[in-house]
């Protein structure tokens, strides 16, 4: 049996403060500069952020032990750190449908009304890949959502063999929208993000959606149009909780009774990178 979460959408802490207060907004509208984001990254590129790491590691019980032992020059060095292989074995069985990353899982079923809590805001389908009409190939699949902590690994791997086409990227942004209420999600967000079709061996064409962070986090990926192994990496998160979405296709693939469950009872199940999460319809091919 899996590990789960309770789903709970409500920002804490800072996060909760900069959304659900007037002037916890006025500084959002500061901090979602583009100035902002990249005198962020410049930090956290900088020797100086390495003052960061051992209180992160302590603070989030992080077993450095599962991870290659390297000399990190700033905290985006850490934030990327590799694990090692055998730590993460990939489920290597044609019809077995992988996870990309470590993450809490959630998933749903698609119709065109579907709206999905991605990061703090809510996005359709079509929202997502930036009103692209290949959007309606996956009404009736599923939509599978994982989100990735601040201490999981930000490290992505690609779910089959295949080949993928250009990774297309869509800018986020951000403004309130007038009057601001108090504990009211009376915004308009969008994270980056980027994506990509796969065009996979056994699971037909998967859509591989990244969201990124709003501020300072930052998507990347290795490959433009690309041959690609399953369990090869493909990409990964810079410093800032992420998101990734994968789309399949109706009756495509089998998610596991559990996982399905857990989100049928208000649990995000908690995978592993490589792991088996479900199987391949293969009656539907």
């Amino acid at each position: 049996m899996r590990k789960k979460i309770k789903i709970d959408y409500s920002p804490k802490g800072i996060t909760g403060t900069l959304y659900n207060t007037t002037y916890g907004r006025i500084i959002l509208k500061i901090l979602t500069k583009p100035f902002v984001s990249k005198l962020g990254g410049l930090y956290m590129n900088s020797k100086l952020s390495k003052l960061m790491i051992k209180s992160f590691i302590r603070k989030n019980n992080i077993n450095m032990d599962e991870y290659e032992i390297e000399t990190y020059n700033c905290y985006n060095d850490f934030f990327t750190r590799r694990i090692k292989k055998d730590k993460r074995p990939i489920s290597i069985n044609c019809e077995d449908f992988i996870s990309p990353c470590d993450s809490k899982l959630t998933v749903y079923k698609i119709n065109e009304s579907s709206l999905f809590n991605i990061k703090d805001s809510f996005y359709s389908i079509k929202d997502l890949i930036g009103n692209n009409e290949i959007y309606k190939d996956y009404i009736g699949g599923m939509c599978l959502i994982f989100r990735l902590a601040v201490d999981d690994y930000h490290r992505y791997c690609y779910i089959d063999n295949g080949y993928k086409g250009k990774n297309i990227h869509i800018k986020g942004e951000f403004h309130t929208v007038q009057p601001v209420a108090l504990n009211n999600y009376n915004i308009y967000k969008r994270n980056t993000r980027e994506y990509t079709v796969l065009h996979t061996d056994n699971f037909n064409d998967v859509i591989h959606i990244e969201v990124g962070a709003l501020m300072v986090g930052k998507i990347k990926n290795y490959h433009q149009e690309y041959t690609f192994k399953k369990g090869e990496e493909k990409g990964m998160f810079l410093f800032g909780g992420s998101t990734i979405v994968l789309l399949v296709k109706k009756d495509t693939v089998l998610i596991d009774d559990e996982i399905m469950e857990n989100t049928k009872n208000g649990f995000e199940t908690v995978v592993k990178y490589g792991e088996k999460i479900g199987i391949g319809n293969f009656n539907f091919f």
